[in-house]
């Protein structure tokens, strides 16, 4: 572990700035971090899907045992028809270990309440409504000025700032995200009895229709259609529009779409994709997660791929004092292979619906891929 003092600046407090701060701090790095929103857990979304991978590093991060308590675990999927009979039931690969479910579901506020709550325990600075504004490097560090009027020192800035990230922006690096032509509805309802895994639905009006239990009590539901123009769908429409997709399903659907009735309770985001190539730092601003690539959710990576990143490179920059072009290059180099194979087989999948490919192998490419992220990151 570095001896020397450092201070590192964290931009932006979702998942994998929340990670890499608490990481760091665990290591003995001074962290600032800062979040553009007042309101830090004003997540979207309705819930979310955890592969083995993200929660080993959720365990990592010491909060496994609360996520485990607010979470709903499984280790199966099951694939229906549109009328709900079950074709197939397929055992889910632990991609975290045995010792761990290979999927586990929970509400999407609660997991980014756990991981600040653990920020908050680490004893990093936090100011939320704050952005950086501009950058100055050298050789030894950067300068950063804040939107507060106030301005920083670093040893290295860590930009988590996701999708849109304007850090990406402001050093340099061109690659934005781009629309897949896929779009998902998701919302979160009480679990109907009974239900107690993912089941997805291929066919019928959308290309998806599928769930997943996020605690003993709940689920979220979400239905995959082609994107379409969002101006055109007035956000007053989303429970009609909603409800209209997941009245074509049966099973456990009925009593789900029964209870799409609050707009402001659908949740409506276009699938995008992204990969920054080459390397995800310049000088000494690296960046993590979503600011470094995206992937449709066909996978359910997107949460663990940034998790991992997190670890990844903290974990890189705890064995050395040298924190230099080198290091980042090499925290890029580890990552490339294993975040291209997954945006690449979750573009290829949403891709092989758009081309009403039939004899598609999507078990195949799912297995494959998975079977590559039961390695260590």
């Amino acid at each position: 572990m570095s001896t020397l003092p450092r201070t590192v600046l964290v931009i932006g407090g979702g998942a994998s700035g929340n990670a890499a701060t608490i990481l760091l701090r665990r290591a003995g790095v001074d962290v600032d971090l800062v979040e553009a929103k007042d309101d830090w857990n004003a997540t979207a979304g309705s819930g979310i899907t955890l592969q083995g991978n993200a929660l080993r590093v959720l365990r990592e991060l010491g909060v496994w045992e609360e996520v485990e308590e607010s979470g709903y675990g499984f280790d199966s999927v099951g694939i229906t028809a549109p009328d709900g009979t079950v074709l197939h039931v397929q055992p889910d690969l632990r991609t975290g270990g045995d010792d761990l479910p290979a999927t586990l579901g929970m509400p999407r506020p609660r997991l980014q309440q756990i991981l600040i709550d653990a920020v908050r325990d680490s004893g990093a600075r936090v100011r939320l409504g704050t952005r950086a504004s501009s950058f100055d490097q050298d050789a030894d560090g950067v300068t950063v000025r804040f939107t507060d009027g106030t301005e920083g020192r670093y040893d290295l800035v860590i930009a988590a700032d996701g999708l849109g990230s304007t850090t990406r922006a402001a050093i340099g690096i061109s690659a934005k995200p781009e629309p897949t032509g896929m779009a998902i509805w998701r919302i979160a309802v009480p679990r109907p009895e009974g239900l107690t895994r993912t089941d997805l639905a291929y066919g019928g009006p959308a290309y998806i229709a599928g769930y997943c239990p996020t605690s003993d009590t709940t689920i979220y539901a979400y239905v995959v259609e082609a994107h379409r123009d969002r101006a055109a769908i007035p956000p007053q429409t989303y429970a009609e529009e909603m409800r209209r997709l997941a009245s074509a399903y049966g099973g456990f659907w009925p009593e789900i779409t029964e209870r799409i009735t609050d707009p402001a309770e659908v949740n409506y985001t276009w699938f995008d994709r992204m990969l920054v190539e080459g390397s995800w730092h310049r000088g000494r601003i690296v960046l993590v997660g979503d600011a470094a690539h995206c992937c449709p959710p066909t996978l359910a990576q997107g949460a663990a791929l940034s998790l991992e990143d997190a670890w990844v490179l903290t974990e890189m920059l705890a064995e050395t004092d040298t924190w230099d072009d080198d290091l980042l290059q090499a925290y890029y180099e580890r990552r490339i292979d294993r975040v291209r194979s997954v945006v690449e087989a979750s573009v290829q999948i949403g891709q092989w619906q758009l081309d009403g490919v039939r004899d598609a192998d999507v078990p195949g490419l799912m297995g494959r891929t998975m079977t590559m992220l039961r390695e260590l990151p």
